[in-house]
């Protein structure tokens, strides 16, 4: 497997007749010789959990590769094929080979997430729907923490169905204060104070959370459906604030490497929660003169976050500097300039293995990680360096801005560290998919 800061082997150019080179131009030439050899078989008529797992990766190289339009295409090319094969049936998995049944349930549950977390990243529609059972704890007793870890994941964007997809894509109407608030107090409840999970499968949940969040906060805003006096905090104008106190709180009890497994998919929800948060600074008046951690502080850690997880200084720190001149043109940034915004240089700077800010990846996470809950957040919980940004002026406009958004066996396949090249919501959910392990984002 080709993954971002890898240094590969020269033992890894063995019997591939092909000279050894940068581990970008090899993805590039192994990924268009996959896609000739496919080419010649008709895997469409008769499709297996190959073809499903094959069209799955593509998916995450052209996703990788910032191709979304062709990501998108090989995502749904994986889950009409899973449907073609009845995957989307509970009688599909009513096998003499329970363990075969397993994994084909936990692909489908893979498919499931992922379509979601990339269909509301790039407003497009669903396709799969939750038809079949949930695996279940008993079903690998080597599996559990992982298996409970990702059973958290599908419970966390389960609710985000045609009826959300739709209002947020504008291809529905009726949307009501209710509903929204009840999709916020599902969020909330969603996951445990403390997840018995694998580090980077907190991360993602963590994360996942207070960025769903902060989209339904942006489909009610979008609505007029917020008020500074509502009796729920997700209602109000400042529920961002919390979000990304709640956010700023968790991502102190990580370690950069765990964070960084996921790739730039966990950079782009970092990157609307710093947005909207900028939003809602620039717009609600708040205390200027207190000694309480405040929006500030928040913005000021997720910046620093950003800049030194690997993809997001030479890619987000731009546009998030960009985004808080527009909105606070009179709130310094000590220690960011803004520069021009390199064009073309995702790629290279995911794969290169010289940017001092990465963490070079390690193999699959399979240890238990229990994370504490989240408590109050002070400036000495974090690590991250202080860039002495000041509190924010009150605006001067009672006017809101618009929310910023980016918007058989398997065991031949073994992955031997975190695939980074996809999107967060598929990461670092180990044996999801058997001993694969898929790394669910």
């Amino acid at each position: 497997m080709i993954q971002p800061n890898m240094v590969l082997p020269m033992t890894a150019f063995e019997g591939l007749e092909v000279p050894p080179m940068p581990s970008l131009q090899l993805g590039h030439l192994l990924l268009h010789e996959a896609l000739r050899v496919r080419k010649g078989f008709n895997y469409i008529e008769n499709p297996s959990v190959w073809t499903v797992i094959t069209s799955f990766f593509f998916f995450g190289s052209y996703f990788c590769l910032d191709k979304h339009n062709t990501a998108w295409f090989h995502l749904r090319e994986a889950s009409t094929l899973a449907q073609i094969m009845g995957m989307h049936d509970e009688n599909h998995y009513r096998m003499p080979d329970v363990v075969e049944s397993s994994r084909r349930r936990r692909l489908y549950w893979l498919l499931f997430v992922t379509e979601r977390a990339y269909a509301l990243q790039q407003h497009r529609p669903l396709t799969l729907q939750a038809t079949i059972n949930l695996p279940t704890l008993d079903e690998d007793p080597a599996e559990t923490v992982e298996l409970n870890g990702f059973l958290h994941l599908v419970n966390l964007f389960r609710p985000f169905d045609d009826t959300f997809v739709g209002l947020w894509n504008k291809a529905k109407t009726g949307c009501t204060t209710l509903y929204l608030a009840q999709l916020q107090q599902q969020l909330s409840d969603a996951l445990p104070a403390y997840l018995h999970s694998t580090e980077s499968q907190a991360v993602d949940l963590r994360c996942s959370q207070q960025w769903l969040k902060t989209m339904v906060w942006q489909l009610s805003i979008s609505h007029g459906f917020l008020s500074s006096a509502a009796t729920e905090n997700a209602m109000s104008f400042k529920y961002p604030i919390e979000v990304s106190r709640d956010l700023v709180s968790c991502a102190s009890q990580f370690s950069q490497q765990a964070m960084e497994v996921h790739g730039i998919g966990l950079i782009e929800k970092l990157f609307d929660v710093a947005c909207t948060l900028t939003d809602v600074m620039s717009c609600v008046p708040y205390e200027q003169y207190t000694f309480e951690y405040g929006p500030r502080d928040y913005l000021n850690q997720m910046m620093s976050l950003i800049s030194t997880l690997r993809g997001g200084q030479q890619r987000y720190m731009p546009l998030l500097l960009s985004k808080i001149n527009e909105a606070m043109p009179s709130m310094p940034t000590p220690g960011y300039a803004i520069p021009a915004i390199p064009s073309g240089s995702r790629v290279e700077e995911l794969y290169d293995s010289s940017n001092p800010h990465s963490s070079a990846p390690t193999s699959g996470d399979s240890t238990p990680f229990d994370s504490p809950s989240l408590g109050p957040v002070g400036p000495h919980g974090f690590d991250f360096p202080d860039m002495g940004v000041p509190v924010a002026p009150a605006p001067t406009s009672a006017g809101f801005p618009p929310v910023m958004s980016t918007g058989g066996q398997f065991n031949d396949i073994s992955v031997s560290a975190p695939m980074q090249m996809f999107p967060d919501s598929m990461h670092a959910y180990a044996g999801t998919a058997g001993p694969t392990k898929f790394e669910t984002g």
